[in-house]
């Protein structure tokens, strides 16, 4: 993917993900759609557990990250990835002013080979980016994602429903839950759940 593809993704990517509530922070911290949905609702679903290894790929501001974080705990780590650089430094600020020294922020781009061990992760999240991306001809992502889970890991994917209203993404752009596994299974993946999120929805994938 060149350097102009990127940028006219991210700039897709912040018209269709929506600000934190925190609106007296730095623009710095990236796009989040965390405060659309109840974060409960979703920890509970992906059932992370003291120890884990979280991966959270176009983390954006990083709630989900820091959320996870305190989750999987000091014997736990999460991995937050994003392409921009200013997003990651952010994040990095805002784990250490909260004392979770578990995250580890870096600056990459997830649609090439991810700076993650083979069968390292128990949870991949890849929440409200897949629109921004030609996902059906981007097959590195779900090959790499397949390569970082261990067997039995949970990939996780958030994004707008396809036959919702005009809120968020144009609907040329939406994918639905079986647009995804049309796609995903092809990996090595099997659909496991579908949670209702309101605007959005949560699907979730088992690695083999």
């Amino acid at each position: 993917m060149n350097k102009n593809t990127i940028c006219n993704n991210h700039l897709k990517l912040r018209r269709c993900k929506h600000e934190s509530q925190a609106n007296n922070e730095s623009h710095s911290r990236g796009p989040s759609s965390f405060a659309m949905h109840d974060p409960e609702i979703i920890f509970n679903s992906l059932n992370l557990q003291k120890g884990d290894t979280f991966l959270d790929l176009g983390c954006g501001s990083g709630d989900y990250s820091l959320q996870a974080a305190r989750i999987v705990g000091e014997s736990g780590k999460v991995f937050a990835l994003d392409i921009w650089k200013s997003v990651i430094s952010g994040l990095a600020d805002r784990a250490k002013s909260q004392g979770l020294e578990n995250v580890q922020a870096v600056v990459a781009d997830i649609t090439d080979t991810l700076p993650v061990d083979d069968n390292s992760c128990e949870v991949c999240m890849i929440a409200t980016v897949l629109h921004t991306m030609d996902v059906r001809k981007n097959s590195r992502l779900f090959s790499e994602v397949s390569r970082v889970l261990k067997p039995g890991g949970l990939l996780a994917i958030i994004e707008c429903k396809k036959d919702g209203t005009g809120f968020g993404p144009p609907q040329h752009l939406r994918l639905s839950p079986q647009d995804l596994e049309n796609i995903i299974s092809k990996f090595g993946f099997q659909r496991q759940a579908v949670v209702d999120l309101g605007h959005n929805y949560l699907i979730q994938f088992v690695s083999e």
